[in-house]
């Protein structure tokens, strides 16, 4: 991958994954395996930089299948089970590290793991291979090296919310928002002009608390962006029809996929 930048699709999926246990439908029947989706997170590499975004309950799955080693950062977009419930297997990726890891995320998406992980977050929390949090609340824009991150708060349900814009010398800027019904006007000026923008799709149908595939396309075509991926997609998602149906300069990702953040020549 040029420049050793790159986007990985760990997971494209919503919360119950496709196929959809018990269901006889189509796509979770399908034989392609594009349509064959773990729950939604990505892997950011840039050079020797590593970065996980969210750690959903297929994490051992997808970073086996990836080939992941280490990690730097994970950053978290909200506590939902679907994104937080892989949180033990990062205890792989502390095994290497002689310091915590640092998990990001809002203050009540920090609290809830807590909560839910509290033997991590102990003060007794000292046994070699024990995932072992550094929990930084994301309040404002923040750096790994040359790398930006910019948060951008949505509204996803009950919950305090959060995609992220990353932003660095020599690549194409790429913004993640995997859960979103509306997009704030402040988010949207962020938003602006971005090269990548990784989208919420979960289905044709409109849902309360998911972008439906034409409002996904809105806020695309609103942000300017010069590329964008759908992702949290549902079982009513065939890939190859979804594919056909899209404009120009928006496509669909899948489990697996590897985009280039390299600026292009």
């Amino acid at each position: 991958m040029a420049a050793g930048i790159s986007l990985t699709f760990l997971g494209t999926g919503t919360s119950v994954g496709v196929p959809v246990i018990g269901c006889g439908c189509a796509v979770c029947g399908s034989h392609d395996l594009r349509n064959r989706r773990l729950r939604a997170s990505v892997w950011l590499q840039a050079g020797a930089l590593n970065l996980l975004v969210d750690s959903g309950p297929d994490l051992r799955q997808q970073a086996l299948r990836a080939g992941m080693r280490e990690l730097d950062g994970v950053l978290y977009t909200h506590a939902h089970l679907d994104h937080v419930a892989g949180f033990d297997d990062l205890r792989a990726f502390c095994w290497r590290r002689h310091e915590p890891l640092p998990m990001h995320g809002t203050a009540e998406c920090l609290a809830t793991l807590r909560q839910m992980f509290g033997w991590a977050f102990a003060a007794d929390n000292l046994h070699h291979g024990y995932v072992k949090p550094d929990p930084r609340v994301v309040d404002g824009p923040f750096c790994y090296g040359p790398m930006r991150v910019t948060p951008l708060p949505v509204e996803h349900a009950a919950v305090a919310t959060i995609g992220y814009l990353f932003e660095q010398p020599g690549a194409r800027s790429l913004a993640y928002l995997p859960d979103v019904k509306r997009i704030p006007a402040a988010t949207m000026a962020l938003l602006r002009g971005v090269d990548v923008l990784v989208l919420d799709a979960l289905r044709p149908a409109r849902h309360p608390t998911h972008f439906s595939l034409d409002e996904a396309l809105a806020a695309a075509a609103q942000s300017g962006a010069g590329e964008t991926w759908l992702t949290h997609l549902g079982h009513e998602n065939e890939h190859t029809q979804l594919t056909r149906a899209l404009p120009p300069g928006v496509r669909v990702a899948w489990d697996g996929l590897k985009v280039s953040l390299a600026a292009l020549a």
